[in-house]
């Protein structure tokens, strides 16, 4: 079985009223788990693979999109989300991290870290983020993980 990586992906000053699920393989939709103050937070496990042929880990699982060398989450808003009476569809193309065994190993390591990313929620029109979006602060970080509430549940993390 492949280790599995934690990563964490926060999303600031999401508009109101405009449903954010992260897309996990074709079709399925993951929620995020809303904190006071309007942040969202999705969690995700990615299965970590260390092919012979390349130095760096590949993260792959029914999370992950893109090509090897251009992985991503998809981050769906409005219709794309599931809210049937949105007048928006759109969805956020968020690059994974080039990781180095040594890092990877670091996460894997301690069950209490993760690598974490943040993400403005708000395109510049006001509407919910579409298209690659940049990284805030420093990207994709080794850091404590925040608390996800239990009913969250590892079958529902792994994709199973």
């Amino acid at each position: 079985m492949k280790p599995l990586l934690r990563l964490q992906l926060q999303v600031l000053d999401a508009p109101a009223g405009v449903t954010l699920m992260l897309q996990r393989g074709a079709h399925e939709l993951v929620p995020p788990v809303a904190f006071p103050g309007g942040m969202l937070l999705f969690e995700v496990l990615a299965a970590v693979s260390y092919p012979k042929e390349e130095e760096a880990p590949r993260l792959g699982g029914p999370a992950v999109h893109g090509p090897v060398q251009g992985r991503f989450l998809y981050v769906n808003a409005g219709t794309y989300a599931g809210q049937a009476d949105s007048g928006w569809s759109r969805r956020a193309k968020v690059p994974l991290p080039a990781l180095t065994r040594e890092l990877v190993e670091q996460a894997l390591a301690k069950p209490d870290l993760t690598l974490q990313a943040r993400i403005q929620g708000r395109a510049g029109d006001g509407g919910p983020a579409c298209a690659s979006v940049k990284l805030l602060d420093a990207g994709w970080t080794l850091a404590p993980a925040w608390p996800v509430p239990a009913a969250l549940g590892d079958t529902d993390l792994r994709g199973n």
